[in-house]
C-alpha cells in the first residue's frame, strides 16, 4: 500500500449532498446493503474481532514460497518494487492522490496483496486469472505486468465503480497502460451478476483475487462460485478479510485447504490466501510445480 491519505473535510452542504447520495445508493441496493448492516451488527453482538479471528502470520511470504518450492528471499521482489513504484507514479502524474480512502472513501490496492499476486504469477505461471474489484488498478497492473513477462495468460476483472461520483468511474483502471490491455478483459458490473458467466465461459481458474464488496455474503458467494473451477494447485487471494466472517467460514468448511493470513504493509488490514491442494486432497500438498524464473 502506498502511503495513506485522509479525505478532504467536507463542508456542511457537501455532507448533506453526500448523505443524500448514500440514501439513494442504499435504496437502489436495499437487500445487499441491509444484509451488510445486519452482518456488522451480528459481528459486534457476538464479540467477533478480526485480530482474534485472523491472527496475521509474520512469515507469510516465506511460507508461500516454501509451498511452491520457490527460493526465499524472493528474487522477484526487486522487479515488483520497480513496477509498483511506476504504477503509483503514473497515478500521481494524472493528479490522483494514492492511499487509503483516496478512491471515494475506498482504499487503493494494498502493496502486500499486489506483491503476493506478483509472486504467485511469476512462480506458478497461471494462465486464467479472475479478479473482482479494480478501482484504479494497482493490483490489476501488477498482475498484467507479470503476465507480460510470462508472455502468456489472461486476466478477467469484474468491477462496478462507486456510483456516487462520476469522476471515480473515469479513474477505473487508470494505472493500467494501453500496452498491457491485450492481456486484460474488463467486465463492468457486480460480481453477483457477472462472475458466474465468466467462470462458466473460461471453465478453469488458476488464480482468483477478491477485492470487491467485503461483506460476508458477497465474499462467500464469490468463493463458492469460483471454487469448483479453481484448479488443483490454484490460489485464491481474499483482501480485507478482517471486515467479515467469510474467510473463517470458508476455511472451516474446507479443512483440506492450506491457508495463510497476511498483514498489509501498513499494518491496517489483513488478507488471506487459500491454496486448493492437489486433487482437493490432504493438506500439505504443493500449490503446483514451480516454474523457472527467466534469466
Amino acid at each position: 500500500m502506498a502511503s495513506g491519505t485522509t479525505s478532504t473535510p467536507r463542508s456542511p452542504l457537501s455532507k448533506a449532498k453526500y448523505g443524500g447520495q448514500l440514501v439513494w445508493w442504499f435504496l437502489r441496493n436495499p437487500i445487499e446493503n441491509s444484509l451488510a448492516l445486519r452482518e456488522r451488527r451480528a459481528g459486534r453482538r457476538s464479540g467477533w474481532q478480526a485480530g482474534t479471528a485472523y491472527p496475521a502470520e509474520a512469515d507469510w511470504e516465506r511460507q508461500l514460497h516454501t509451498v511452491w518450492g520457490a527460493a526465499w528471499p524472493c528474487a522477484e521482489h526487486k522487479t515488483f518494487d520497480e513496477i509498483w513504484s511506476s504504477a503509483v507514479a503514473e497515478l500521481e502524474r494524472q493528479g490522483l492522490v494514492v492511499g487509503r480512502e483516496a478512491f471515494g472513501g475506498w482504499d487503493d490496492g494494498d502493496r502486500a496483496l499486489a506483491r503476493a499476486a506478483w509472486c504467485i504469477v511469476r512462480h506458478t505461471a497461471p494462465e486464467r486469472i479472475v479478479e473482482t474489484g479494480v478501482g484504479r488498478g494497482l493490483t490489476t497492473r501488477t498482475i498484467l505486468e507479470a503476465l507480460k513477462l510470462e508472455g502468456r495468460g489472461h486476466l478477467w476483472s469484474v468491477d462496478r465503480p462507486p456510483p456516487l461520483s462520476p469522476s471515480l468511474k473515469r479513474q477505473t483502471g487508470a494505472a493500467v497502460p494501453e500496452e498491457l490491455r491485450s492481456y486484460w478483459t474488463y467486465v463492468h458490473g457486480s460480481s453477483r451478476r457477472r462472475l458466474p458467466k465468466i467462470v462458466a465461459d473460461i471453465e478453469r481458474v488458476d488464480l482468483f483475487v477478491h477485492d470487491s464488496m467485503h461483506t460476508t455474503r458477497n465474499v462467500e458467494f464469490e468463493l463458492d462460485c469460483v471454487w469448483p473451477a479453481l484448479r488443483s494447485g490454484g490460489v485464491a487471494l481474499v483482501d480485507d478479510i478482517d471486515m467479515n466472517l467469510a474467510f473463517s467460514r470458508f476455511t472451516e468448511r474446507h479443512r483440506e485447504v492450506r491457508h495463510v493470513i497476511a498483514l498489509s504493509d501498513d499494518g491496517q488490514r489483513r488478507f488471506g490466501l487459500i491454496a486448493k491442494t492437489e486433487a482437493h486432497g490432504a493438506a500439505g500438498d504443493s500449490l503446483g510445480s514451480p516454474t523457472e524464473n527467466p534469466a
